[in-house]
């Protein structure tokens, strides 16, 4: 397939684009590009208003790129009585698989019942009903009680010792950062304007009130001002240090939390189905199989360290693995076996007296004294509708903006989207036979459909145009595509948020990623210091991911 977007998201006219937006006079800027902010950009273009949104990093380059990656109501939420949030993400989890099938899968969960365990088979099943009936699930999504034998026929490899019985349920599996970026594209495509790699230095102020924002174009390495009728912050972690910045931060503040995974190859954790189990703490986990790997997680711990460099530790790692020997009778993992991992911060609202796990997803929105509205919290579930209450509360601070009605309930995501998840299989299984005599492997055409949708066609047909061995040949091309079409700048943003590579193929990095920075310096004239410089922090972010300390 061809794309036809007048309006691309790409930095390769970057010079152009900025010098445009300095011109423009904004109706609403937005800080920061995770989910949140990117939801808040759709959302806010759709409606009519003029919308810029910068980012300081990549976009989905925080917490954004690494969440447990389920759209799902959280079961969870039920024991602290969030009957609310539950409902909410439990209903739009429906949503987004209607609005971007490719990239939000039907998963089944399963729910081992053991003995001492979080949940007894009574208080599961009554549990999951209500999970069901907020949510409105209907006919073979909703939940089935399962006897030990039936447990044990799904997923052999559970500890017979522990298991009573078990409950199967449905959720939504996700890429997140490639959920993002496909929102980005979107506002992008219906007239938004956003920029990666642009860093807010201060705000600019008018009669009392945010007026705009001075940013650092940390690419054309210069100071840039920007102006709006309304600034809104969805930093994510970084909200309270803007708020800071703004002289704004009393009240509620944010409480961060460390959520770490591991990633260890299928064969190690063979698992059928995604599995939500007990650690021999009180804690749960989910083991979820993604293609070759299984992906586990998560812990919650408390945070106060670099913001910008999160890590999953060794003893982050021993605990996740000797949750897995406990539930699952097999080899014992070790840490040996641990392909990748990832640790992102969630930004929870504080509440005095409050475990980590026992503090509310709810979001929460901030006013200033001088109008900078924040938002903060929530689930990456929650995501339209969180902006959807920023959009509307914009629509009533502001009268002059368009007042239109929220139009992201049955908005086609993608450019040529799929229909139904039927016609995403179909397509599937149409590009696996197509080019099987061009030795595209079975686990290519899965891996290049599920992550880039239709445009999977277009980046096979450019990779058969050069003269490279057809795995080589696939990679050049993808990049070439993040380049033109997703605003990837630098290696990393290719490797850990368009492709996802460097969590569940990071073994294909080793001995690609010279390829990769060439690649990227070919497109952006990179000088040799340049290309040794991003080769070297290339490498030093697969060890960060790869290597636990």
């Amino acid at each position: 397939m061809s794309i036809k977007n007048d309006r691309p998201l790409t930095n390769l006219n970057r010079r152009e684009k900025v010098k445009q937006s300095q011109q423009t006079e904004y109706q609403l800027i937005i800080i920061g590009g995770g989910i949140t902010g990117a939801g808040i950009a759709l959302d806010a273009t759709l409606r009519g208003i003029k919308t810029l949104l910068v980012e300081k990093g990549d976009f989905a380059s925080g917490t954004s790129s690494k969440s447990t990656k389920l759209i799902h109501g959280g079961l969870r939420y039920l024991k602290q009585f969030e009957l609310g949030l539950v409902r909410e993400s439990g209903l739009e989890r429906a949503v987004a698989h209607n609005n971007i099938p490719h990239l939000v899968h039907p998963e089944q969960m399963l729910l081992p019942i053991v003995k001492k365990g979080t949940f007894g088979k009574f208080s599961a099943s009554l549990a999951i009903s209500v999970y069901d009936m907020l949510a409105s699930v209907k006919g073979k999504d909703r939940k089935q009680v399962l006897s030990k034998t039936d447990v044990l026929e799904k997923e052999p490899i559970l500890n017979p010792s522990l298991l009573k019985s078990g409950i199967a349920y449905s959720e939504y599996r996700t890429d997140d950062a490639r959920l993002t970026i496909e929102l980005m594209k979107a506002a992008q495509r219906e007239g938004a304007e956003i920029f990666n790699y642009m860093q807010v230095e201060e705000f600019m102020y008018e009669d009392n009130r945010v007026a705009g924002v001075r940013c650092k174009d940390l690419i054309q390495d210069q100071e840039l001002d920007f102006r709006a009728a309304q600034v809104v912050s969805a930093a994510g972690p970084w909200v309270d240090a803007l708020r800071e910045k703004n002289k704004s931060k009393q009240g509620k503040s944010l409480r961060l939390t460390k959520g770490v995974h591991i990633v260890v190859p299928r064969a190690k954790l063979p698992v059928s189905s995604a599995v939500y189990f007990d650690a021999f703490d009180g804690r749960m986990l989910f083991a979820i199989p993604r293609g070759k790997v299984t992906y586990i997680g998560t812990s919650d711990t408390e945070y106060n360290e670099d913001l910008d460099r999160v890590l999953c530790t060794r003893a982050d790692a021993e605990y996740i693995i000797r949750a897995v020997n406990h539930m699952f009778e097999m080899p014992d993992l070790t840490l040996g076996d641990v392909e990748s991992s990832w640790a992102g911060l969630r930004p929870l609202i504080h509440e005095d007296g409050k475990s980590p796990s026992e503090l509310s997803r709810k979001d929460e929105i901030f006013i200033s004294d001088t109008q900078l509205i924040s938002i903060a919290g929530g689930k990456l579930t929650g995501f339209r509708k969180m902006a959807k209450r920023i959009v509307d509360l914009l629509l009533k601070k502001h009268p002059s903006f368009p007042q239109k009605e929220c139009g992201t309930e049955d908005y086609n995501i993608q450019q040529a989207s799929f229909s139904t998840y039927a016609s995403y299989r179909r397509y599937r299984k149409e590009i696996e036979e197509k080019y099987a005599d061009r030795k595209l492997s079975q686990y290519a055409a899965w891996y290049l459909v599920t992550t880039y949708g239709r445009p999977a066609s277009m980046i096979i047909e450019l990779a058969l145009t050069y003269d490279l061995p057809i795995e080589q040949a696939l990679l050049k091309a993808e990049i070439d595509y993040c380049i033109k079409y997703e605003s990837a700048y630098r290696p990393e943003d290719y490797f850990i948020r368009r492709s996802g590579r460097l969590y569940f193929d990071s073994l294909s990095l080793k001995d690609t990623m010279e390829l990769i920075v060439t690649t990227f310096a070919d497109h952006y004239e990179w000088s040799k210091e340049e290309s040794r410089s991003y080769l070297a922090k290339s490498r030093e972010l697969l060890e960060d991911a790869t290597v636990l300390k």
